[in-house]
């Protein structure tokens, strides 16, 4: 398929172009249709919620507030009524607004008036839901009751649609994210088109899931947040494939490979492994349908489809891109060191092998501190308190959370969360009565009874983020409302979501089990082990709890809140573990496979713990961490969103992946692994037997025939010291380019070994001794015997491809 692709590139890119103008023709016409579906079956919240679409079906639009505070006199002096009266009139009049009730309207908005007159709010209701209405409408609202404003006269406005004008630019967070990235990029390639590689496919990928998943919006239940995560977790995992695959591109065609056998080369390696580790993603995304929670359902559609789009484009677009680029795919300098001294040697060196050999000298110290690290960051999850956050924690410049601030003063904190208690028929005075004089509830007003269903509007004394709203609501259920004798339900948006972050509470130990069970599942097929998959799902648990300490310690206790522009603390959006958890799970499980597959590949060529961890961790730390860099990148630009949820999500995924690259992966993984010796790769006969058969490395390519006219040959030679002292009993193995093993011998007492070659060619020829370093080379033998004498160095690095 890559070399089909590769040949076929102008008919692939015309395919992807097609893809993303029919898209976006069919999504700019049909528009979006989100829907936020916070209500949860079997819970009393829902049963109100159920109650109220009985009673007032007609109250379909959004409700949205105008607050005003005069800073001398009342608010019902004729100089401030008429400056705000005339504006409220003007907004009642407009397009797609349908009513607006207010304090100078009567007495249904007589409530409406602090008690010491100073200030007063009215209520917008709109014909549509939100989203639904037009921005410009919505500005122009804003507008009309901001002019109202004068010298002591302060007028501000809160509510859904209100929110929407605050909100940057569409697409600012995902903008600023991909320059991060291409700063990276560029840094790590040193090529302007090799750095576009990546970015291109991944807004590809990203382009047509955020496309798709408006298209879905129309037939299915999809929330809000759920492009804004998409768009996250997609640039991430786009970028993050493609630089795997265009890094092992890269590597081939400086080894002297044509650039087509490169592309097909690194589709057939590292593109396998972008599959597996998408299919994981997607697996780790669809573990949140355990939650049973219509909510998530949406989003698990929007971030899977934008996680399989972009590893579609990685193995379909990507090698199209390639076969443009050929050899421009490495920067210049780079070309012409190629054309003047050939192929580079197929030997990794640097940084990352030294830390590669610190790790084995001192695993101990080095697994220790690693632990020490995370536990502290952990702490701060001992206090996690879900729930919901709401316009008080928007920014205090903003009008919306000034809105927010005067309602609080004027009425009392638990007006900007106001429960609805919901009978089913006439709701007795005695109800009414006991509601009102339970500890915690500022007022309780009986509305009158619609369609048969009479609602009891309380206000509680607290906020709604605050723990003594929560004991209020358990207070009118578990004890008021059964005392009073009448079925009565709990509702209202504090309600909806106390019920969740209980709901979600619950449930989350079954989710954690389910996701971790099949990652166990797929990396014990994967790597034929035991050991690794439960030390992949201990290293997911220790992230995700430091992940959500730092999480907690911004958000929950306002560390630090003020320098990434977030607003005021509050509690953790009560549906964010389960989406955080999801790709965390399944991003630590893509640097595990890219980890691990090039530490069983060793293994299974050598047979020696050390050896394999250590050239495993020295040829793949540099690009786990590149792609760390740029997925750190990505996400926290989802801070600049707007959004609370997406700001969360981002922090919270960029230290997660931080810790996890740079700490675990890279320090505390290999540090283990080491301590574990050759228990890492053990696995019950019984059970070896009975598991299919799913590798990541692709099908070894079989053996070259011996030539007919006796073309089999040897290479033979000494395994001596840099002293030249003969080494003896080391182990001498002669395997493929792909690292398929044809033969294996042990020196004699003089260091002499000999190994039998199939036919002309070239191989690997790699020696391990107790006491010694390793030592690998790629040999061209020709079809006379060829001699080479291998020098063993004390604690050398050592590292093949």
């Amino acid at each position: 398929m890559a070399r089909w692709c590769y040949r076929h590139r102008l008919v692939v890119l015309l395919l992807w172009v097609g893809a993303l103008f029919g898209l976006g023709f069919g999504g700019s016409a049909a528009g979006t249709d989100y829907a936020n579906v916070f209500s949860l079956p079997n819970t009393d919240s829902k049963s109100a919620y159920d109650l109220m679409e009985k009673a007032f079906p007609e109250r379909a639009g959004d409700t949205d507030t105008v607050v005003w505070k005069t800073d001398e006199g009342s608010v019902r002096d004729e100089a401030v009524r008429s400056r705000v009266q005339p504006a409220l009139e003007e907004i009642a009049g407009m397009e797609g607004v349908g009513e607006v009730t207010d304090p100078y309207s009567g007495t249904p908005g007589a409530a409406a008036v602090s008690e010491d007159g100073r200030i007063a709010y009215a209520q917008i209701t709109f014909k549509e839901q939100a989203n639904a209405i037009p921005k410009e409408t919505v500005e122009e609202i804003v507008d009309i009751a901001q002019a109202a404003e004068r010298d002591g006269l302060q007028v501000e406005l809160g509510g859904q649609a209100i929110a929407r004008t605050q909100e940057p630019p569409a697409g600012t967070a995902e903008a600023v994210g991909i320059l991060a990235a291409a700063v990276v990029l560029f840094l790590a390639f040193g090529s302007l088109f090799a750095m576009l590689l990546p970015i291109v496919v991944a807004v590809a990928g990203v382009g047509t899931g955020m496309l798709s998943t408006m298209l879905l919006s129309h037939v299915t239940d999809v929330p809000e947040v759920a492009p804004l995560l998409g768009s996250l977790i997609g640039l991430g995992v786009g970028i993050d494939y493609a630089l795997f695959i265009v890094t092992r591109h890269r590597r081939g065609i400086l080894r002297g490979m044509r650039p087509e056998d490169a592309a097909v080369t690194a589709l057939n390696t590292s593109g396998r492994a972008v599959l597996f580790a998408g299919g994981t993603v997607c697996i780790a995304l669809a573990g949140m349908l355990v939650m049973n929670m219509r909510f998530l359902d949406g989003v698990v559609v929007a971030t899977s489809l934008t996680v399989v789009l972009s590893v579609l484009a990685a193995i379909t677009l990507l090698p199209a891109l390639l076969g443009l680029l050929g050899t421009r795919v490495l920067s210049r300098r780079q070309r012409r060191r190629l054309a003047a001294t050939g192929p580079e040697p197929e030997e990794a060196s640097g940084l990352a092998a030294r830390w590669s050999t610190y790790v084995q000298k001192r695993p101990r110290t080095i697994a220790a501190g690693a632990l020490v690290v995370m536990a502290v960051l952990a702490l701060p999850v001992l206090s996690i308190r879900l729930g919901a956050t709401d316009q008080g924690n928007h920014q205090e410049t903003t009008t919306t959370r000034q809105a927010y601030d005067l309602l609080a003063e004027g009425f009392g904190p638990g007006v900007n969360g106001p429960l609805q208690v919901v009978v089913d028929g006439p709701a007795p005075d005695s109800l009414v009565a006991a509601i009102g004089s339970a500890e915690g509830v500022s007022q309780a007003v009986a509305a009158p009874p619609a369609n048969g269903v009479s609602v009891i509007n309380v206000v509680p004394t607290t906020s709604p983020q605050s723990e003594e709203t929560d004991r209020l609501i358990d207070l009118l259920r578990d004890e008021v409302i059964p005392q009073a004798g009448v079925e009565a339900h709990v509702g209202g948006v504090t309600a909806v979501f106390k019920d969740f972050a209980e709901v979600t509470g619950d449930r989350l130990p079954y989710f954690v089990a389910t996701i971790i069970a099949l990652g166990f599942l797929l990396l014990m097929i994967a790597f034929r082990s035991l050991v690794v998959p439960l030390t992949a799902a201990l290293m997911n648990l220790i992230a995700a709890a430091a992940s959500f300490g730092v999480l907690v310690a911004i958000f929950q206790w306002g560390w630090g809140t003020e320098l990434i522009g977030v607003g005021k603390e509050g509690p953790i959006t009560s549906f964010l573990p389960v989406i955080m958890l999801s790709l965390l799970f399944g991003l630590s499980m893509d640097y595990q496979v890219f980890l691990v597959s090039r530490m069983h590949e060793e293994w299974v060529h050598t047979k020696d713990n050390a050896r394999a961890v250590r050239v495993g961790l020295a040829e793949t730390s540099r690009v786990i961490n590149c792609a760390a860099l740029i997925m750190i990148c990505v996400f926290s630009a989802f801070v600049l969103s707007g959004d609370m949820e997406g700001a969360m999500a981002g922090v919270g995924l960029a230290a997660a992946v931080a810790l996890d690259a740079f700490i675990l992966r890279t320090a505390l993984v290999p540090a283990a692994m080491h301590l574990l010796g050759n228990a890492n790769w053990w696995l019950p006969a019984g059970l070896e037997k009975r598991l299919p058969h799913l590798a990541v490395e692709p099908a070894e390519q079989p053996a070259p025939e011996p030539a007919p006219e006796g073309g089999a040959s040897a290479v033979h030679g000494y395994i001596r010291t840099a002293d030249g002292e003969a080494v003896a009993g080391a182990a001498v193995t002669l395997l493929t380019k792909g690292g398929r093993q044809l033969d294996r011998v042990t020196s004699l007492a003089d260091g002499s070994y000999i190994v039998s070659v199939p036919a002309p060619g070239t191989y690997l020829l790699a020696a391990t001794a107790t006491g010694h370093g390793s030592r690998a080379r790629h040999l061209d033998v020709a079809g006379e015997p060829l001699v080479y004498d291998v020098e063993l160095a004390e604690d050398e690095v050592d590292a093949v491809n």
